[in-house]
């Protein structure tokens, strides 16, 4: 027998490199989509991976082997050559088999996994080598190097396929490529350092042995087992990219439905078909405040949180639940269902937080039935009401009254004080009408301003109706306290009877207006039951309206002048200018006639602005004929006086009449002056312009004595009242001293009106009143009259 070594074929070397290398990349493509299956899909790509592989490293080796020269023709045992091809795809199963777990990275798997792949690879490569018909030996030392190169070729195959795996770079296939080169020479360094262990011993076979193949016929299998694996290998490569391409569609739509499932406002509730639930999302524990384990593998009818749940058949509706922090949650649910194979595999339960939508609905049902400022009914929500009540009265045959109530002087306070201190005197007025009220079967609604209009349906007759009302009157008279003031105020208030006065809500409203109007007119701080006469006195205040905005626009409106008088009553010291209407029809009405009218219609404020200009035109007038160097004095309606560029308004009539400040005197109440703080500003600046300030009807207010200190008033009128009965009341004697005294050491002018007797006239000169005036001297005159009687005793 003779020993040698063969020389190698360089073109079969570098083919067998190239199938290495096509091997390595595909097994490496191949190892991504092991990863993604599950299942059956997995075992069936592991095993064509592994089939593919393993043909691919096998068909290598045996290339390798032909690539070596040998003097004889060498043939190989079919059975052993089989077992060789075994190993190969064993050693590739393992590989493809450890990329595959769900959790890889252990350090003993990739150990034992390495080992493994290495002895299957040795195994192959040595039981190839054993199927050749010679006669082998070898050595040790380079076997062992041979196998540690296949131990050293399978941890870098199992670190480049993990690595791998875990890559999400889009320049994935240039590693991949790159790793396969890599791989291909660890795996063609093997082969060749186990060949290079290998003595050959020549000796005879015949090729017709049983189970030996020849060498042209061995290189045909080879050429099919590398036609099998590179064509298993592009078709694993083809399929692996449009698998990728699928699984990365898949996987996006998968992120975008998880990222609408894991981000939505509405929780989602996943339920089976058995009601349990599978999965919820982080918006369930926000919206139920309890978290994500009190959830799963739980009914929903376990957790108590919709009451009568039928997950299949109720399909969206509105349902509430109290949370573990005991707050109520109002929440709209919806099911989808769940189609898979076009059955119905469960549903998603959806859920909308819906309590600040409910509870804003609530607030705009309330605003749009009840007052802003009170809280109280509005006129729609208690036109709703009284539509009830006369439905239920008309069939039990039952009475029920409307009072149509009005605050006395609310004007007065809104002027004076400012809007947002009417409000909240307003405010005050309805709490106390509703709890003194609170034991009784009533409605209380403000329809706007201070008007307020009560449903009463205890009504058993007239007296009773009339006591209730007699109850509003007095619990509205108690003082009011506001802004460091007391304020005393009364209401007026008219009643109408279902069903004697009307039987629709309007009539009703109307009528009880009606009667609350005839209170205001005459006595005011009362009520009175509606009468059929009160329609003639309505028309005529309409009528008289009517009248008066044509009266204005045809200056049918004059002047009458009162003088006033010094003590002694020789001289004139003042003139007052009182305004009258000479109606065409009715003749000369008193100012106690249409003024009233004038100031609900605000039309007082266009008559009071002519009575200002006119009345300086005149004493300018009279004063150009040399006489009257007095002042003339004007009474200020409250709507005048709180007009923001009042003073300038004053400057610019006297501009215009060409008046001095000096001459002109105005008359202001204490009502107009409850807003200390705006008051003193404003009579400030006219006192500044030279203008005199008095204060009319002094004695009448409640408050009188902190005005005196605080505004720049140079004259006190004490009120006709207090006048009337000097002469037989110590009372009255006494407060008129009082005020003479206090308005001397304040240094203040004083002016007693009303005086119509000597008697009266005897008291004050005792008491050295500085300025008198009163029918008792002269009564108001016109313009003319004035001049004739008392021009010549004119203060100069």
């Amino acid at each position: 027998m003779e020993h040698f070594h063969g020389s190698y074929n360089v073109s079969l070397v570098l083919l067998s490199y190239l199938i290495a290398t096509l091997t390595s990349y595909s097994a490496l493509d191949l190892s991504g989509r092991v990863q993604y299956e599950h299942g059956k899909g997995k075992w069936l790509w592991l095993s064509f991976g592994a089939v593919s592989m393993g043909l691919g490293i096998w068909s290598m080796h045996f290339v390798g082997m032909l690539a070596y020269s040998f003097p004889i023709p060498v043939y190989y045992h079919i059975g052993i050559v089989v077992l060789s091809i075994v190993f190969a795809i064993i050693a590739s199963a393992i590989a493809l088999f450890i990329v595959g777990l769900k959790k890889p990275n252990d350090t003993m798997i990739l150990f034992f996994g390495g080992l493994l792949m290495a002895a299957a690879i040795s195994g192959m490569h040595y039981v190839g080598m054993a199927a050749m018909s010679l006669e082998i030996t070898y050595d040790w030392g380079t076997v062992a190097l041979s196998v540690a190169i296949a131990a050293l070729a399978s941890f870098a195959a199992l670190w480049l396929l993990l690595e791998l795996k875990a890559t999400q770079s889009p320049n994935a296939v240039l590693y991949k490529i790159g790793s396969g080169l890599i791989m291909a020479v660890a795996i063609t360094g093997m082969h060749y350092t186990g060949m290079a262990a290998a003595t050959f011993t020549l000796y005879t076979v015949h090729s017709q042995s049983e189970g030996l193949i020849n060498p042209q016929r061995f290189a045909f299998w080879i050429a099919a087992a590398t036609f099998i694996s590179f064509c298993l290998t592009m078709a694993g490569i083809y399929l692996n990219k449009r698998f990728n391409e699928k699984n990365t569609d898949i996987e996006r739509q998968e992120r975008w439905y998880r990222s609408l499932y894991d981000h939505n406002n509405d929780g989602i509730l996943s339920v089976n078909q058995e009601g349990r639930i599978l999965r919820v999302n982080p918006s369930v524990e926000q919206i139920t405040g309890m978290p994500e384990s009190r959830f799963l593998n739980k009914t929903i009818h376990e957790l108590g949180l919709f009451k009568d749940f039928q997950p299949f058949n109720r399909k969206s509706y509105e349902t509430s639940f109290v949370r573990p922090d005991g707050a109520r949650i109002d929440v709209k649910v919806m099911h989808l269902p769940v189609i898979i194979a076009e059955k119905v595999a469960g549903i998603h339960i959806m859920m909308r937080d819906i309590s600040f939508e409910k509870q804003s609905t609530k607030q705009i049902e309330h605003l749009a039935y009840h007052d802003e400022l009170t809280g109280l009914p509005n006129r729609r929500k208690f036109n709703e009401l009284m539509k009830d009540t006369i439905q239920y009265c008309e069939s039990t045959k039952q009475s029920f009254a409307i009072l149509a109530l009005d605050i006395d002087r609310f004007k007065m306070i809104n002027d004076s004080l400012g809007h947002m201190y009417g409000d909240l005197f307003l405010k005050k007025v309805s709490k106390r009408i509703s709890q003194s009220t609170k034991n009784e079967d009533i409605t209380l609604a403000r329809f706007g301003g201070d008007e307020f209009v009560i449903i009463y349906r205890n009504y058993q007759n007239r007296k009773s109706v009339a006591t209730f009302a007699e109850h509003i009157v007095e619990v509205i008279q108690k003082p009011f306290h506001l802004k460091e003031h007391d304020l005393y105020i009364s209401a007026s208030i008219g009643l109408a009877v279902y069903p004697d006065d009307g039987d629709q809500p309007d009539e009703l409203l109307r009528n009880a207006d009606i009667a609350m109007y005839e209170v205001k007119k005459n006595v005011k701080n009362g009520y009175r039951f509606y009468a059929k006469d009160f329609n003639t006195q309505i028309e005529e205040k309409l009528e008289l309206e009517s009248d008066l905005r044509k009266g204005i626009a045809n200056n049918e409106l004059i002047l009458h002048y009162q003088p006033k008088f010094s003590v002694d009553g020789q001289t004139v010291s003042g003139v007052e200018a009182l305004v009258r209407w000479e109606h065409p029809d009715k003749g000369l009405l008193a100012p106690g006639v249409f003024l009233p009218v004038a100031e609900e219609t605000g039309l007082i404020f266009e008559i009071g602005t002519w009575v200002l200009k006119k009345a300086c035109q005149q004493m300018k007038i009279w004063q150009e004929e040399g006489g009257f160097r007095v002042p003339i004095a004007v009474n200020l309606s409250s709507q005048q006086f709180h007009e923001s560029d009042f003073d300038q308004h004053i400057q610019y009539v006297l501009h215009e009449t060409g008046l001095e400040a000096k001459y002109l005197e105005l008359e202001i109440t204490e009502g107009m002056m409850m807003d200390a703080e705006t008051s003193t500003v404003t009579l400030q600046k006219l006192s500044d312009l030279g203008v005199k300030i008095s204060l009319d009807d002094f004695g009448t207010g409640y408050s009188s004595l902190s005005y005196l200190k605080q505004f720049p008033i140079t004259r006190l009128k004490i009120d006709r009242s207090f006048i009337n009965d000097i002469t037989r009341n110590d009372h009255d004697r006494a407060i008129v001293s009082t005020i003479i005294s206090m308005a001397k050491h304040l240094k203040m002018n004083v002016t007693a009106e009303g005086i119509e007797t000597k008697d009266q006239l005897d008291f004050l000169m005792q008491n050295k009143s500085m300025e008198i005036q009163g029918y008792y001297f002269s009564k108001p005159l016109p313009a003319n009259e004035v001049e004739a009687l008392y021009l010549n005793k004119a203060a100069i």
